[in-house]
């Protein structure tokens, strides 16, 4: 195990399960992730392999036994009458039958209606009426003359969830984690591998659970498709449900006023909509209306009483055009079916997660390390929902004062929620808040901003925060930095929706940037003055030709220092490398390329046979590669040295792309750079 790994085991024995053990008992089971680790939860929550192993078939033989598959439900109705008792895994709805007044559950696999179930256990878990629940029932069969009467009789029924919970020790627990590790066993209990992912995508990641841990969170993803967009709302919680967008009513989500029973607000945390995107999709305009009033107050009326709720909105779609084209063609919410397409409505979401952010889920992105048993972290964000952590950044920030009250209150709500979630124990430092609340920010920005291209009437206003010095720090969005040209339009007033430029927002922009944009590298790329570029995560567009081409350019020597040209992805990076110089130097001259790095105390065979590699592929194009090894194995920093006077310092080497599949031969991030994303780095121009 890694050395984290033992540290979870350590401080939360008994609560964490291996990520990989799900798919090992799923087997043909279609259950959610969550019954099987509550399963796993119960038999394999250890690190020792021979428990692990022995508690693995023990889960095996209960799913094979217990778990109901609905092409075998005849069999286990059989077994049920002929052994007259039966433990079943299932889903399970209750209804109300007015005409005996009687309480029948419906059991979905198996099959069976009409199972009376007394009101005490509908009153501890009444979920079960607006909703299938997955249970662990015991079942009896009992045949009677009475042909009105049901023979199944239910002899107990228990809803698949955490029943209790020591929260004081997992706060104590969390104190023992810096914070890297803490977001790194947050990743592992979603499922994922941490090493696959950077900072501020493992942030858009958390930022999925909110919803689950902040009251009447609302929030909106979209992007396209197979990025896991679903799963969390489906998979994750026993307290949150998926529905398809196009079969929500307002009985069903609200109130049925013609007998007064709640919708799913009434009983869930969360809500997600699937498949909400689609501009042709029918929608109740009723719903719309009563939705944007949930969404505002946290009411709704029944008939002459106004009622209200907790439960948290999601909207998840996938994106049918890319974010340059819809910026420069409509705006981010192109999707959302036409009545939702609508001013007031988008106003009352929170967050707008940027969904063409987050890579496709691979195999390789699953982890095989150790995370929290689900329904235990869904019980803590459960119980999370009770605290506000919304003031925890107002004794050193100040939001600006052109921020409306709606837009605070959404990124107050953004703020909490991560705090919640990566800071329960309350102790971030001054520089983590405040990439919390940069980040809360942003994701309301980017709403407010496709407000003002959707509907002329919204003001532009200055997303900006304060230090207690008064100094003001400007808040972009990644796709600002990206596309600025662009981004900043609106609808002009009077043009029949004609997108136009909005010279005073591209003016605001450039006078509130702290940081160079990546975006400069193309505007100046024949400027070969010296600079400094920052760069953010999940950034595109940026090459090795864009950066060091022109740089390159009448170069007859050129010496890279590395430490970090080892693995073969590192040796990717130097081949695309020498790439840029073929194309960048005249044709017919010779360019002496040279490498300082470090061997792999490892893998060097393998380390100097990729080099070598190299080396032998410019052989062909007029490029003399040599390379050495720093024996002393002491240099640090990473740059580039021309012999006609320019270095070029890059505090990540060539090392500035995000994983991706390289083994895909279709995939264009395979195929060209400025389809990758990047990660955070930052790259400098001196003339020696």
């Amino acid at each position: 195990m890694s050395k984290l790994d033992d540290k979870i085991n350590d401080y939360y024995a008994g609560l964490v399960v291996r990520k990989d053990l799900v798919k090992t008992v799923k087997g043909n089971a279609i259950v959610p992730s969550y019954v099987l680790e509550y399963l796993l939860g119960q038999y394999c929550a250890t690190n020792d392999n021979d428990s692990i192993n022995s508690g693995i078939q023990t889960v095996k033989e209960i799913l094979s036994k217990h778990y109901v598959h609905r092409n075998e439900a005849g069999l286990i109705r059989s077994t049920i009458k002929e052994k007259g008792r039966h433990k079943v895994i299932d889903k399970v709805s209750v209804s109300l039958n007015e005409k005996s007044d009687t309480y029948e559950a419906e059991f979905s696999n198996l099959g069976i209606k009409k199972v009376l179930i007394d009101s005490g256990t509908i009153k501890t878990h009444p979920k079960l009426l607006v909703g299938s629940v997955w249970c662990i029932c015991d079942l009896e069969y009992e045949h009677t003359e009475d042909n009105g009467a049901t023979p199944w009789i239910l002899g107990s029924i228990k809803p698949i969830q955490l029943s209790h919970f020591d929260y004081d020790g997992y706060l104590e627990a969390r104190k023992k984690f810096d914070t890297d590790e803490w977001i790194d066993l947050l990743m592992q209990s979603m499922g994922f591998e941490p090493e696959m992912f950077g900072k501020r995508s493992k942030m858009l990641q958390l930022a999925r659970l909110i919803p689950y841990c902040e009251r009447n969170y609302n929030i909106i993803e979209l992007g396209p498709k197979g990025t896991g967009k679903s799963h969390i709302y489906s998979e994750f919680s026993p307290h949150g449900i998926l529905i398809s967008g196009g079969e929500v009513s307002v009985p069903k989500l609200f109130v049925n006023n013609s007998n007064g029973k709640l919708g799913l607000v009434g009983y869930w945390n969360v809500v997600a909509f699937d498949e909400f995107a689609g501009q042709d999709k029918k929608v109740d305009k009723a719903l719309v209306d009563i939705m944007k009033n949930y969404m505002a107050n946290k009411t709704f009326s029944r008939g002459i009483e106004t009622l209200g709720a907790e439960a948290s909105m999601v909207f998840v779609g996938n994106t049918a055009h890319s974010v340059p084209y819809m910026l420069k063609h409509t705006d981010l919410f192109e999707e959302v079916p036409g009545k939702y397409h609508d001013s007031a409505f988008l106003d009352r979401l929170h967050f707008y997660l940027p969904g063409w952010e987050i890579d496709i889920i691979r195999g390789e992105m699953f982890s095989s390390g150790y995370g929290f048993v689900v329904d235990y972290i869904a019980e803590i964000l459960r119980s999370l929902r009770n605290d506000d952590y919304s003031d925890r950044y107002k004794k050193h920030f100040t939001l600006s004062n052109e921020i409306s009250t709606r837009d605070r209150d959404a990124i107050n709500k953004t703020f909490s929620g991560l705090m919640k979630i990566i800071f329960p124990h309350d102790e971030a430092t001054v520089e983590e808040i405040e990439e919390i609340l940069k980040f809360a920010i942003e994701g309301r920005k980017r709403v407010k901003d496709q407000l003002m291209r959707i509907d002329s009437t919204y003001v532009e206003a200055k997303f900006y925060y304060e230090d207690n010095s008064g100094r003001k720090y400007f808040v972009t969005t990644l796709e600002e930095d990206e596309y600025p040209n662009y981004y900043h339009k609106t609808i002009g007033s009077g043009s029949d929706e004609t997108i136009v430029d909005n010279v005073t927002s591209i003016q605001t922009k450039s006078d509130s940037l702290n940081d160079v944009s990546a975006e400069i590298v193309m505007t100046l790329s024949d400027d070969l003055s010296e600079k400094h570029l920052t760069f953010k995560e999940n950034q595109r567009g940026v090459t090795f030709d864009s950066l060091f081409g022109k740089y390159l350019t009448n170069a007859k020597e050129i010496t890279l220092t590395d430490p970090y040209v080892r693995i073969f992805y590192q040796a990717r990076n130097l081949m695309e490398f020498m790439e840029t110089i073929a194309k960048y130097k005249p044709e017919g001259d010779i360019v002496k390329f040279h490498l300082i790095t470090i061997e792999d105390e490892f893998k060097g065979d393998q380390q100097g046979e990729f080099l070598q590699q190299v080396k032998n592929a410019c052989q062909s194009v007029g490029i003399d590669f040599t390379w050495e090894y720093d024996v002393t194995q002491t240099i640090h920093a990473r740059h580039i040295e021309t012999d006609h006077g320019w270095k070029i310092s890059l505090d990540r080497g060539l090392d500035i792309f995000q994983q991706y599949d390289m083994n895909d031969a279709f995939n264009f991030s395979n195929r060209l750079q400025q389809f990758r994303t990047c990660k955070a780095f930052e790259i400098t121009y001196m003339k020696k």
